[in-house]
């Protein structure tokens, strides 16, 4: 099961390098500030982050070894410790605190402070962390050969072979390059869409597509058949059995939170509107009871990993070890204490002292949830608003049976949300970022509290980014249409209102129960059920490549590995490849370039000038469709390109 007794890291733990350096802090920094607003943006208009590990791993090697001449991997892996806080500080505020300035403008009162912005940011972050920290052992070293973790194995990956060179170096940066080409091809220049979809029209309800990008085939890749196939039969269940079961039965009726009925609502937006309105909730249901189970199975690891640093309280590390130290759980525990304390007494914060004993449930909860959910399916498809729509859900009940309803109970429950969301969020990235530096041979304690100055640098900065968003455009405008903070807005208006879809939640928590009963792992399916299925498909395209090659007959054992380890390497450089371009394109979409124009725009503005705009929808289906084959083929033969060698 595990492979931690026999695991050697890159760094042995007896040899000290440069690692918690002015240089790796102030780059670190920068791009957690830099970071952090970019996916601010990207997930304020289409609902999505991009993982920021490893483009900031990428940008930290060009800089620190070609610029300033310096060698060291573990300072680069610090660099893109701290740089990726601010994606993660920046996809749990956009999430939820939006709905703030939305009700600003409804009920005619002043949208939130930025002392109260930054105060949530950060307090969510820091107890993420100190949530996570007692975890580490349990979940990355006893469980180094289960979990793979794979954006925190594809960034050590990459920090690897830019210190080695040689073969892996190529291979990794030739994924690196396809896919930031590939990426540019289809984002950058629109030469082809990312996101194919095909209605079936004698399916009524059902549909089925994908999105044509690199990072999905490489998680795939990374997670293996196992876990891409069981994402997958949750996106099955949903698109191909629930939905259109929704759509036969339901014909005239209009059921909330659709305005619509559901016959109609099909007609104007196809299988989208169904998902939309309907299927999320289920999943939503279903991964927050798959969250459950998974905290009841997991509670004896738990107890155990606290037990075990309940022991050294106070001693430090048994071993003595650099690679084994962690934070102290004086510290930890402290720490957690103060900032529960902090968010009932902080006056700008509209959170009671029954609100912060909420957080702290609920905060350890998804953090456990979220530490070992990136384990399995990366931070890029960990469902951080699924979590987030459970704990809005109980909140606000909790609240409305306490008498904090109205205005003073919504805003509550969208603060307490929020900082569930920022701790779901950084639990996930610092799980990823340990997982990292377990391979390098980084010390777990200087990269924790890297975690806390990225935390901080980016909790202070978000909410001017927010701020200067709204007043560019405006949330829930064209520009700006904040999905997922418009849908927690409903959801909590839906509680207070009394009028939320109980039924489909709870139908999703039940399909969770008969999942886990058949003993699949009911966590990746319940995610397969929550996300769109055009997430799920192309990760069962990297899984079952994986599935070939271990089913692939006449290759030795030593061929069969040579093979599995050089796809993993070109699929790191797939992720890496395009998280770098997709930063890149969110930057250009934030730099102002006139009265209510970024560069983004003008950019925009250019190519549909230069290149013409697919006439027809299956063309473009069809091109979307033969880039990921040639990408995916690509992806086959780099994985013989060495095993092939080896036989000669």
């Amino acid at each position: 099961m595990s492979e931690s007794k026999d695991f050697k890291p890159f760094v042995p733990a007896n040899k000290t390098l440069p690692e918690f350096t002015s240089t790796s802090i102030i780059l670190g920094i920068v791009l957690a500030v830099v970071f952090g607003g970019a996916n601010a943006y990207l997930g304020l208009r289409v609902g999505m982050t991009v993982s920021a590990s490893i483009p900031a791993a990428v940008i930290s090697m060009g800089i620190i070894r070609k610029i300033l001449k310096k060698d060291s991997i573990l300072e680069n892996n610090m660099v893109q410790t701290i740089g990726s806080a601010g994606e993660s500080v920046a996809a749990g505020t956009i999430f939820t605190l939006p709905a703030l300035f939305l009700w600003a403008v409804e009920w005619g009162t002043s949208s939130p402070s930025l002392i109260e912005i930054a105060s949530i940011a950060f307090i969510g972050g820091a107890l993420g962390i100190l949530f996570m920290v007692p975890l580490r052992k349990a979940l990355i070293v006893q469980e180094h050969g289960t979990l793979p973790y794979p954006e925190g194995q594809a960034c050590a990956e990459v920090l690897v072979a830019g210190e080695e060179g040689g073969d892996k170096a190529t291979t990794v940066f030739a994924g690196l390059g396809i896919a930031a080409a590939y990426k540019f091809i289809a984002d950058g220049l629109k030469a082809f869409p990312s996101e194919v979809h095909y209605e079936i029209p004698a399916y009524q309800g059902s549909g089925i597509g994908m999105d044509v990008l690199p990072a999905l085939l490489g998680v795939g890749y990374v997670c293996g058949p196992k876990i891409s196939s069981y994402l997958f039969c949750g996106g099955i269940l949903g698109w191909f059995v629930l939905m259109p079961l929704i759509v036969l039965f339901g014909a005239d009726i209009v059921l909330f939170p659709a305005d619509v009925s559901i016959a109609q609502l099909y007609a104007e937006k196809g299988s989208f509107g169904i998902w939309t309105n309907y299927i999320k909730y289920i999943g939503a249901g279903a991964v927050a009871c798959g969250g459950v189970l998974s905290l009841i199975k997991s509670l004896p690891l738990i107890i155990s990993t606290f037990r075990e640093a309940l022991k050294g309280f106070g001693k430090g590390d048994a071993t003595g070890e650099r690679t084994n130290q962690d934070l102290d759980i004086r510290m930890i525990i402290g720490g957690i204490v103060v900032l529960t304390l902090a968010i009932w007494i902080i006056p700008v914060i509209p959170i009671n002292l029954f609100g912060a004993f909420l957080i702290v449930i609920f905060g350890f909860f998804f953090a456990t949830v979220s530490s070992r959910m990136v384990g399995l399916v990366g931070s890029s498809n960990n469902p951080v608003s699924g979590m987030t729509i459970a704990t809005l859900l109980v909140a606000s009940i909790a609240l409305k049976a306490t008498g904090m309803d109205g205005q003073a109970g919504m805003t509550a429950a969208i603060a307490i949300g929020g900082v569930i969301c920022i701790v779901a969020a950084i639990a996930g990235d610092t799980s990823q970022d340990l997982k990292t530096g377990y391979i390098l041979g980084a010390t777990p304690k200087k990269q924790q509290i890297g975690e806390l100055i990225g935390v901080l640098a980016s909790a202070i900065a978000i909410g001017g980014v927010l701020y200067l968003l709204d007043r560019a455009w405006g949330y829930g405008s064209t520009e700006l249409s904040a999905p997922q903070a418009t849908l927690m807005k409903m959801i909590v208006e839906g509680v207070m209102g009394g009028n939320l879809p109980w039924v489909l939640v709870g139908i999703g928590a039940f399909i969770a129960i008969v999942i886990e009963i058949l003993g699949i792992p009911v966590l990746p399916f319940a995610i397969g059920l929550y996300l769109p299925i055009h997430l799920s498909t192309p990760m069962m395209v990297g899984g079952a490549v994986k599935w070939l090659i271990d089913k692939k007959k006449g290759l030795s054992e030593k061929e069969r590995k040579d093979a599995d380890a050089n796809g993993i390497l070109y699929s790191s450089g797939l992720i890496a490849g395009e998280g770098l371009v997709g930063i890149a394109l969110a930057v250009l979409a934030i730099i102002p370039a006139g009265k209510d124009q970024t560069v983004g725009d003008l950019w925009g503005s250019f190519l549909s000038d230069l290149i013409p705009a697919l006439g027809d929808v299956r063309v473009g289906n069809i091109i979307g469709l033969a880039a990921f084959a040639l990408l995916t083929l690509s992806l086959w033969k780099f994985c013989f390109r060495r095993a092939k060698n080896s036989r000669r």
